[in-house]
């Protein structure tokens, strides 16, 4: 066979190239603003110090895409300082990491060793794992949630604040005057979930059908002057909003506000990474954990949305009977559809996206704020692990919440209508908001 067979098509591995490589140049540019005491500190023991998510990414590509692949690689097979199992977060900051020098060349030396291989790829390969490039298409999504990890960090970082290196200019006061609107979802039979495999993930497959009664849900993410209001009301001090386990997590955290809200005076106000700004009551509410969620709904007379439903106000299209890839239809998420792509380092006030919009008029279900829901972390019907069980499967149960529609931080390709993420129920360090629902009576 010449080298001309061997080779994959110039597009394909063009397209593959500037996508590994897109993901490595917004990781240098998220670190660039940082020193080396920035980067090996552990800042919070929920989160991992700088340098071992860029080991991590570097160990992640090397396990995957620098050798030949006759099957799934179980984590097993990633022993040492970067294996998340063998070393737990909170431990990590004592690990005895690499400077960043160290670091970075050896991510540079394995991504060599990536591209040499690449050239030779065939995206028509039968192997599941390399067909359409899946297995770079994985690693590629991998950084970009990594992305949003760090980004996690750098707002919780210690000492002197980071240093945002802002590259989006988020669209300015809106005239949306409905918040609190709610539509209905008549009730009927859709289809959940995805059978693509070109870059989603095995927790979103299979695509299936059920059967979704009819519920009401808010039109916009919960605003910060709604959720004001339920502070002012006292919705931190009533016992009657909250979950046993929810107001357990309330007596042991001793909050009162959302993270990252300080009362000055009369007024309220919000830091995002090196910018204090007085509360927005316009913008929706960000850093808040499903237990804080899960109440404001009760004083509000509403409930959380399963994931089903929120699938169904974001995707299902009623007149053509069929699901879309996002609110807006088929174009991949950017800038201009949706507060997405990290670079803003803010949310937007709700209703600035004209075109993100779901064909049952809800307004900004991606980007902006993760949306917590009350379905557990779960597989769907006739699940299939795949390509590793450490992805999902190991996380099945319930003790985890799903949240859905990316934040602000959210690279493009990383979300989709049909993405599921999940955390504990009380993590608020996330990008994470609230929309509530109503079942219909």
């Amino acid at each position: 066979m010449t080298s001309t067979q061997l080779a994959a098509p110039r597009p394909a591995v063009d397209l593959i190239g500037a996508m590994l490589a897109d993901a490595r140049e917004r990781t240098l540019l998220l670190i660039a603003p940082l020193n080396q005491h920035d980067l090996s500190t552990q800042h919070d023991p929920l989160m991992s110090p700088i340098l071992w998510d860029l080991g991590h990414l570097a160990h992640f590509e090397r396990m995957w895409l620098t050798r030949p692949l006759a099957g799934p690689v179980a984590f097993v097979e990633m022993p040492g300082l970067y294996n998340p199992f063998e070393h737990p977060r909170r431990d990590r900051g004592a690990l005895p990491l690499p400077d960043l020098a160290q670091c970075l060349a050896r991510m540079t030396e394995i991504r060599g060793r990536v591209l040499d291989r690449l050239a030779r790829f065939a995206p028509d390969d039968e192997d599941p794992l390399r067909r359409d490039g899946y297995v770079y298409a994985m690693v590629a999504q991998h950084e970009y949630q990594h992305d949003e990890t760090i980004l996690q960090t750098l707002q919780l970082k210690m000492g002197d604040p980071y240093r945002a290196p802002r590259r989006i200019t988020l669209p300015g006061v809106t005239s949306a005057n409905d918040a609190g609107r709610m539509v209905r979802w008549d009730g009927g039979r859709v289809t959940i979930g995805t059978d693509g495999r070109s870059r989603e993930y095995d927790n979103e497959r299979p695509r299936h059908e059920i059967d979704v009664a009819p519920f009401w849900i808010d039109v916009h993410p919960v605003t910060n002057g709604a959720y004001l209001e339920f502070m002012r009301a006292g919705g931190y001090r009533s016992r009657a909003l909250w979950s046993d386990d929810g107001w357990q997590w309330l007596q042991s955290a001793g909050v009162s506000s959302p993270m990252y809200w300080q009362r000055e005076g009369d007024a309220w106000l919000s830091r995002s990474m090196d910018r204090i700004a007085p509360v927005d009551p316009r913008r929706p509410v960000c850093h808040v954990c499903y237990h804080e969620a899960d109440a404001f709904a009760r004083w509000a007379g509403k409930r959380l949305p399963t994931e089903q439903e929120w699938e169904v106000a974001a995707a299902w299209d009623p007149v053509a009977h069929r699901a879309r890839s996002y609110p807006w239809g088929e174009e991949p998420p950017a800038p201009h559809l949706a507060n997405v792509d990290q670079l803003a380092f803010d949310v937007a006030p709700i209703g600035a996206y004209a075109r993100n919009v779901s064909p049952i008029g809800c307004h900004g279900m991606i980007g902006d704020v993760w949306e917590w829901t009350s379905s557990d972390f779960t597989g769907y019907p006739s699940f299939e692990s795949f390509p590793y069980r450490e992805y999902s499967e190991v996380f099945f149960g319930n003790e985890y919440k799903v949240l859905r529609g990316g934040s602000w931080a959210t690279r493009p390709g990383a979300i989709s209508n049909t993405f599921r993420n999940w955390d504990y129920p009380i993590r608020r360090q996330i990008f994470s908001g609230i929309r509530c629902a109503r079942s219909d009576t």
